[in-house]
């Protein structure tokens, strides 16, 4: 069983900036492609960042481009999202995603490749 369990939200003010955290256990990490998605009020679950087992391959959801910065630790089998100059707009609960691969460059943006779904964590950047 994979239990990914997100941390670091919170109330941050515009062009502020958070860490979150996906910490997994139950299985081995390396096997993981990895990625964070995020929902609003009344949207859709969007895709934000993804991650490949190798490392070496990420993408980026264009509305935080050059802004966030997802990354993973194998020693500490946990997952990052480092979000600087936040805006209003990225106000959402915040969900971390795995599934099992055997490539070891796959990332997904799909929303259905992903088996295992921690269970949120709210971001809210007002003033």
């Amino acid at each position: 069983q994979v239990l990914p369990i997100e941390s670091g939200g919170g109330l941050v003010q515009p062009g502020g900036s958070l860490r979150l955290a996906c910490a997994f256990a139950g299985r081995i990490f390396r096997d993981f492609g990895l990625g964070w998605f995020r929902q609003s009020p009344g949207k859709e679950r969007e895709f934000v960042s993804a991650i490949s087992r190798s490392d070496d391959v990420t993408y980026y959801a264009e509305s935080v481009k050059g802004r966030f910065s997802i990354s993973r630790d194998g020693a500490k089998n946990t997952m990052y999202l480092q979000m600087n100059s936040l805006k209003p707009e990225d106000t959402a609960v915040y969900y971390c995603a795995a599934d099992v691969v055997s490539g070891a460059r796959w990332a997904s943006q799909r929303r259905n490749d992903y088996n295992y779904w921690g269970q949120g964590i709210q971001v809210t950047v007002s003033s």
